[in-house]
């Protein structure tokens, strides 16, 4: 059976079965609780990082700053386990794309909205995601998939409500729901 897509360059390989990749992910997940006593997670990383930039522009005021004093007091801010799990997705994301074919600089949904309004549209829903993330104290892997994992009623009112925004949202904005 071939899986064909629109943006498929010439030479790629098709995308995995939803049900492969999803399996897959599962396996992940059930290796980083039994590895790292910890599941997936991403928004801490960025938090790290902040709380890391801020020591090195504004060392007194990361110090004093509530939320992000801790980390910076803690020592090598970098040095925490999800640091590595997002520079680790990172990598087997590019070495994934590379194998497949997919390896290329380009914006997706460009031809429909424009290059910079899908840019704006891509910055406005990752900076809303960002907060949203802050504000459910985890993102959708954090939240979601680990604390759905764990049966966490917490993760799968997360999950629910993610996906009901993403549809209200892609309504909204014009690109609906296919």
């Amino acid at each position: 059976m071939e899986i064909s897509n629109a943006c498929e360059a010439p030479g790629s390989k098709p995308y995995w079965p939803a049900w492969l990749a999803g399996l897959a992910l599962g396996v992940v997940l059930l290796l980083t609780f039994i590895l790292t006593g910890h599941g997936l997670g991403a928004t801490g990383f960025t938090t790290r990082l902040t709380a890391w930039l801020g020591d090195i522009a504004a060392p007194q005021w990361t110090l004093a700053n509530d939320y992000l004093g801790p980390m910076v007091e803690d020592g090598a801010v970098l040095s925490s386990w999800i640091s590595w799990q997002v520079l680790g997705v990172f990598l087997g994301a590019l070495v994934s794309a590379w194998l497949a074919g997919r390896l290329a600089w380009r914006i997706e949904g460009a031809a429909s909205s424009g290059r910079t309004g899908r840019l704006l549209k891509a910055l406005a829903g990752g900076i809303l995601a960002g907060i949203g993330a802050r504000i459910a104290a985890g993102c959708t892997s954090g939240v979601g998939l680990s604390g759905a994992a764990v049966l966490s009623v917490a993760g799968f009112v997360f999950l629910g409500a993610f996906f009901a925004a993403g549809l209200i949202a892609a309504r909204l904005s014009g690109g609906g729901v296919k």
